[in-house]
């Protein structure tokens, strides 16, 4: 008799891969959008409180505005308690400020990247990272994203100015297996893995040892106990002219 897989486990769902949602502060969006008042005010706020949130690798801004509302944001590097934080389309161009991206300079480094006006923020978000400002062209702009992919998004969108704060956070090795273990708890990922072939025949299609020709691929449309190993691939065996040497 068959064993379940980690990912039938998953599928079916339940406590153990039940995403701990209830140690997380608050969802990092900025404020709901309102087209009008974001582009003809410029509300100041000011940073109430800089909070650490588990399973996040970047601390939370919690930004308290002139007119009482509260936002919490992806702060970037360099922003402190007590700092101002300018917030609309023609706000000053200076550390933590949310703006439009149409407004900002060409060669400007930007975090919390929204694609669409209202969104909340979707790009460049995690500790270190940012998004450059390439170009502006008939209400889009171009940006560099992180991976160094160049995207192109509504010029109306919100971004804060500045790098995420965090950086260097993936340069410290964990050095023990029990700082992982924590953070899976925090995360809700399941540690410690065990690699499929290196299980017994009735615990995984890849266990049992060597294959020679590998795993079969399987169809995107494959149940859960069989969607192991090369999953629809975009194409099998060697490339045409691979074999060829150059003379």
């Amino acid at each position: 008799m068959g064993k379940r897989l980690l990912v039938q486990r998953r599928g079916r769902g339940g406590s153990v891969f039940r995403s701990p949602g209830w140690k997380k502060v608050a969802p990092a969006r900025y404020l709901p959008y309102n087209a009008e008042e974001f582009k003809s005010k410029v509300l100041v706020g000011v940073v109430e409180e800089l909070v650490h949130e588990p399973g996040r690798g970047v601390p939370l801004a919690i930004v308290r505005f002139e007119d009482n509302r509260r936002m919490v944001m992806v702060p970037p590097e360099g922003l402190a308690v007590g700092q101002k934080v300018y917030y609309g389309a023609n706000a000053p161009m200076v550390l933590g400020s949310v703006v439009a991206i149409g407004n900002v300079p060409e060669g400007t480094m930007v975090c919390n990247v929204e694609i669409h006006p209202g969104d909340g923020g979707k790009l460049a978000r995690s500790s270190g990272s940012y998004a450059l400002v390439l170009a502006h062209s008939g209400g889009k702009t171009l940006i560099q994203l992180p991976s160094r992919k160049v995207k192109e998004v509504d010029s109306n969108a919100r971004a804060t100015i500045g790098i995420v704060a965090g950086g260097g956070r993936v340069e410290k090795p964990f050095l023990k297996a029990g700082k992982v273990y924590h953070l899976s708890k925090s995360k809700s990922f399941k540690y410690p893995t065990v690699r499929g072939k290196a299980m017994s025949p009735y615990a995984h299609p890849a266990g049992g040892g060597h294959h020679p020709k590998g795993l079969t691929p399987v169809p995107r449309t494959a149940p859960p106990g069989q969607k192991v190993g090369h999953i629809a691939p975009r194409r099998t065996g060697r490339k045409k002219g691979a074999s060829k040497t150059k003379a």
